[in-house]
């Protein structure tokens, strides 16, 4: 975790409501759906505002909302697939993601490789949109609109020896150094693909990773998958960093698009090497494990100095607001500093790194609890930069060395991985590298 944050996104909450038996009538309703395919819906809502009512649900279910709810623009928010940069990079953070990573099934290669990207990108495309998948659609996203549904695609390592394309690895993506804090399962890191899912609706973001799943067919196997959500869209009553499970405002410091230097710190030049990566970027992937009982019984004083911010608005304990700069020499009467030397806040500052800076895009997780009532709970940290190397390695590092959050987090699967720029219309994700 570094001092970094990505804005959210706010939009009225929707309504709740009780939920009753279905009347009778709802079969008229659905029959008076048939034929209308999802792309008209859609429109026809956006168009009008018109509230989709009982035919808008899921009819055969044993329950529905008492009243009818719009398509708010939670629903009908879109990102567009095609772009300099791939989606799923600079937008707001997302209600719900899901992270995952395929291995090259045995025997496929370059040819099976271009082949699933191009059917990837046609659904990723499609869904992003609001539409239905291409072909075999499980109607689970129906009746949602896009829900800023992003979808991401990135390559490890070991891809570029399983297609032959090794003169093509760039530099950065050389494997991650080991650090001390590590504690990572094999199994649930690296891959051939890497593939982040973002959305608003739950559903949306569920429809996607089902569709891609069945997608890959008989050449790419699932080797992980993880689960992650932040907050709600219109949770707050005004826009603001969000918090992560341990309470605290997490990431006043991100880079920010509106920055001179953010496409220098973040994506890969036109002119870059390999060309194949011009406007891509890397992604660090980190599950961290958030040790909730040990830092919850710290009192919130203590949890402040492990940071260096105030827990209640985020503010640096050398006092102002969130977004005041941090004076990191300030002392308190007795001369020690109001920042401590090992506060997370103050190790991870660019300005403490040589200005390496990272975009920071993660999801909170939680995966149950052990028989203890211990909760896997934590932190997808999913990290961009133009050059891991100058950016996530120096400063995890720097971390590694005296980070006074390392008492109370555990790094538990990691990966990294290059991720091309965006696909041009008629083009799919990767094409300059599989087909160049």
């Amino acid at each position: 975790m570094t001092d970094q944050s990505v804005p959210e996104a706010r939009t009225p909450a929707p309504e709740e409501g009780a939920v009753d038996a279905l009347q009778e009538g709802a079969s008229e309703h659905a029959s008076s759906l048939e034929g209308l395919s999802r792309r008209k819906l859609l429109s026809t809502v956006g168009a009008t505002g018109l509230v989709l009512g009982a035919a808008g649900g899921a009819v055969g279910y044993a329950a529905r909302p008492a009243e009818a709810t719009p398509l708010t623009s939670v629903g009908a928010d879109q990102v567009m697939f095609h772009g300099k940069h791939q989606p799923g990079i600079t937008q707001g953070l997302q209600a719900r993601g899901h992270l995952v990573a395929f291995d090259l099934a045995a025997g496929a290669g370059r040819k099976e490789a271009a082949a699933l990207l191009r059917r990837w990108s046609q659904t990723a495309r499609r869904l992003m949109a609001g539409e239905a998948a291409t072909q075999d659609d499980t109607d689970v996203a129906r009746d949602a609109g896009p829900s800023s549904l992003t979808v991401t695609f990135g390559f490890g390592h070991s891809f570029f020896a399983r297609t032959g394309l090794e003169k093509q690895r760039p530099s950065a993506l050389d494997r991650l150094p080991d650090f001390s804090s590590d504690h990572l399962d094999k199994k649930r890191s690296d891959g051939d693909l890497w593939v982040q899912i973002g959305a608003n609706d739950a559903l949306v973001a569920f429809h996607a990773l089902r569709a891609l799943q069945k997608d890959a067919g008989s050449a790419a196997r699932i080797r992980w998958q993880m689960n992650g959500f932040n907050r709600s869209p219109g949770a707050t009553a005004h826009p603001m960093t969000a918090r992560n499970l341990m309470g605290q405002i997490d990431g006043t410091r991100n880079p920010k698009p509106s920055e001179p230097d953010f496409d220098q710190r973040i994506f890969v030049p036109s002119t870059g090497e390999p060309s194949w990566m011009a406007n891509g970027s890397y992604a660090v992937v980190r599950r961290i494990r958030m040790l909730l009982d040990d830092w919850e019984k710290l009192p919130v004083t203590a949890q402040e100095d492990v940071i260096g911010r105030r827990k209640a608005d985020g503010a640096a304990l050398s006092g102002g607001t969130e977004t005041t700069d941090m004076d990191l020499d300030k002392t308190d009467a007795k001369g020690n500093l109001v920042v401590p030397i090992n506060a997370h806040a103050r190790i991870t500052r660019p300005d403490q790194n040589g200005g390496a800076a990272m975009l920071r895009r993660p999801f909170s997780y939680h995966d149950g609890f052990d028989g203890d009532g211990v909760p896997d709970a934590g932190l997808l940290f999913v990290c961009w930069q133009a050059d891991p190397v100058r950016g996530f390695v120096p400063v995890q590092r720097k971390l590694d060395r005296g980070d006074a959050l390392s008492r109370f987090i555990r790094h538990e699967a990691s990966g990294l991985f290059a991720v091309p720029g965006g696909a041009a219309e008629g083009e799919y994700v990767g094409q300059r590298l599989l087909e160049g």
